[in-house]
């Protein structure tokens, strides 16, 4: 049904879209200082098989060895099943290489609990409450070595907060001993630069106030799965680049992963910044 209701939505979007047609490809906002010193690549997803991740690669940089669990979910509901918990896990972990003899080494678990409330058919075409998100809580940890200093480990953490009446949330760091990284949430929406109703979104990796990394996950538009970005700055020793080549990575497999939850985001961004424009 979600793939259905998304075909519906692009479709939609395609009739309605002049302002978007005529608007020029954009990208995510990142620091201007990053621009001119990164290196961009465009990400190459690959195929996804059973049991195993995307096979992601960029630049110099591809997946190997690699593993993806099973899904867990479970639910829990009421007798009416009008308040429904369900709670999402899975692991997967990998290796990301950069064609040297170094690697970064990587295990991930992802965990998601939503609490929502449902509506019941009384009788044919009349409900009873409503469909409604109270909370939907993602989780995200990584672990990241490199190959030669395996003691060495690099904590990922993500968190992505939404629900009926809530703050948004969506951020995450990257820390190693005294070292904290900040990851920032961003758009291609600056100064009104960009008219799509679906800007293009991504993150940016900061540390003591600078930009070191970025990732786009979404290119914006009505076309903008797969056109995925990532920028590292060329100034990083090759170890440093390796690690946070390995942290975008694990992000940008976690949002491909579940897809339709990816679709369901745009639909909501698309419908809330139609009801501003009327």
């Amino acid at each position: 049904m979600r793939k259905h209701l998304f075909n519906y939505f692009l479709l939609v979007l395609f009739i309605i879209g002049s302002e978007i047609s005529n608007a020029q490809k954009k990208n995510i906002v990142i620091s201007d200082a990053l621009l001119e010193n990164a290196e961009m690549m465009k990400v190459n997803m690959g195929t996804q098989w059973m049991g195993k991740m995307w096979r992601i690669k960029f630049g110099d940089y591809s997946i190997t060895k690699n593993k993806l669990g099973w899904t867990k979910i479970t639910q829990k509901s009421n007798f009416l099943n009008t308040k429904v918990e369900t709670k999402i896990g899975y692991k997967f972990n990998f290796e990301l290489n950069n064609k040297t003899s170094e690697s970064a080494i990587v295990n991930a678990v992802f965990s998601e609990n939503i609490n929502e409330l449902q509506s019941v058919e009384l009788f044919p075409n009349f409900y009873l409450g409503n469909d409604l998100i109270l909370k939907d809580s993602l989780n995200f940890t990584a672990n990241i070595s490199l190959s030669s200093k395996l003691e060495n480990t690099w904590n990922l953490y993500m968190k992505k907060t939404s629900g009926f009446g809530m703050d948004f949330i969506d951020e995450g760091i990257l820390t190693y001993e005294e070292r904290v990284i900040s990851i920032i949430f961003v758009t291609s929406y600056k100064d009104s630069n960009d008219k799509r109703m679906l800007p293009a979104m991504g993150y940016e990796f900061i540390e003591n106030g600078k930009a070191i990394c970025a990732m786009q996950y979404y290119g914006g538009g009505t076309l903008g799965l797969n056109k995925n970005i990532f920028w590292i700055d060329s100034t990083l020793n090759q170890g440093m680049k390796l690690i946070v080549a390995a942290a975008m990575t694990s992000i940008l497999e976690m949002i491909y992963d579940d897809i339709d939850k990816l679709n369901n985001e745009l639909m909501t961004i698309y419908m809330n910044n139609l009801n501003r424009k009327k």
